[in-house]
């Protein structure tokens, strides 16, 4: 069956209010942060005192922050809110100068948590938090009452930290892990009708199958091994998945192989390029001149987006030029090479290894008033 993403399968936008009430999700502290997008998963001292870090572990804190925040009066978007680590250190910063940070998250559990960890900048309302997927910031924003939106023309900065979170990976009931046994779903947003992982497997065709493992997984194997899942239908657990993909995988490459599949299937059932592909286009209407674009990258389909983008204005990387041979882009990159991760942080962080950070500012190319022409059709979106 044809396997298509779309707007209808969205859940209407919630913005948390001060007084929402807000529940602490189940949190394993004593299990590890793992990078699972790269078969790494490897053991990460945690301060138990910090709800945040318990929750998920920040990758480059300071470094996003410090490259991140130009105006601390300004307002900024985390479009991947997760637990609230990133924004609680950017609230550090602005909330004293009367800035605000909107903290977006399509999973309920992340934003719970953040909510909970920080609800003095909630009540405060220096922190506005919104359950809904960064590919609706633009409507989202729309939404909010926020008169410094308008007077400033836009954020003063805009920061997404992608891929899955730690606590994401050690919770076996979402089925992220290839490594602990549960419910096939991969869902980002839990309350969304939309399909998980099992109603995938269990429904597409071979072509399907194969095109999600090249794609999504990079996988050289995918033929193989996606006949191996279709003969074992149905499935119902991650541990039939792996069992699968095992079955045809020499043993000294099933550790790789199973993050590559288990990645494509995450990307997949949550269109995360796509997601990621319509908030970078948006991000020129929403962002002021000035202003920043961050975003940390854990793999190749990321990064390359990412890259072009802040290149070029162009997905593709197309750059256009005047007729004197002059750059016209919405971006000026900041980071010649992407930002990576010390080697202390990596000893205690193994998800930062594959992390990279690229910075942008925008430039005042093709600039439209924050409330009309194509920034008003980008809110729109």
């Amino acid at each position: 069956m044809p396997w298509l993403h779309g707007r209808s399968g969205c859940r209407a936008l919630r913005v948390l209010r001060p007084s929402a009430p807000c529940q602490r999700p189940r949190v394993d502290a004593r299990r590890a942060a793992a990078d699972e997008d790269r078969g790494a998963e490897s053991p990460c001292e945690r301060d138990e005192s910090d709800e945040s870090e318990a929750y998920h572990v920040p990758v480059m804190l300071r470094e996003t922050v410090d490259w991140l925040v130009t105006d601390p009066s300004g307002v900024y978007a985390d479009g991947t809110l997760g637990g609230g680590g990133h924004t609680s250190a950017l609230l550090d910063v602005v909330a004293p100068a009367g800035g605000v940070v909107v903290g977006v998250d399509r999973d309920e559990e992340a934003l719970a948590q953040a909510c909970d960890r920080l609800r003095a900048h909630v009540d405060a309302q220096s922190l506005r938090p919104l359950h809904t997927s960064f590919r609706y910031l633009p409507s989202a924003l729309a939404g909010l009452e926020l008169p410094a939106l308008s007077a400033q023309r836009g954020l003063s900065g805009l920061m997404l930290d992608l891929g899955v979170s730690s606590h994401q990976i050690d919770a076996d009931y979402r089925g992220f892990s290839f490594r602990r046994d549960g419910a096939l779903d991969m869902r980002m947003d839990q309350t969304s009708p939309g399909p998980s992982a099992k109603d995938f497997l269990n429904a597409c065709e071979p072509a399907e199958l194969v095109r999600a493992l090249q794609d999504y997984g990079e996988e050289k194997y995918a033929r193989p091994i996606a006949r191996a899942i279709l003969a074992a239908r149905p499935l119902e657990s991650t541990a039939q998945l792996v069992h699968a993909v095992e079955s045809v995988t020499p043993e000294p490459k099933r550790t790789k192989t199973l993050a590559r599949v288990f990645q494509a299937l995450r990307i997949l059932v949550n269109d995360e390029l796509g997601e990621l592909e319509a908030i970078l286009l948006a991000a020129a209407d929403l962002v002021r001149p000035g202003g920043r674009l961050a975003i940390l990258s854990y793999h190749s389909l990321e990064d390359r987006r990412a890259k072009n983008v802040m290149r070029s204005g162009h997905l593709d990387g197309r750059l256009d030029q005047d007729e004197m041979g002059n750059a016209l882009s919405h971006w000026r990159p900041l980071t010649r090479k992407p930002v990576t991760a010390t080697d202390a942080e990596v000893a205690l962080n193994g998800r930062a290894r594959s992390a990279k950070l690229r910075v942008a500012e925008r430039t005042n190319f093709d600039v439209a008033p924050w409330r009309g022409g194509r920034a008003a059709r980008a809110l729109s979106r």
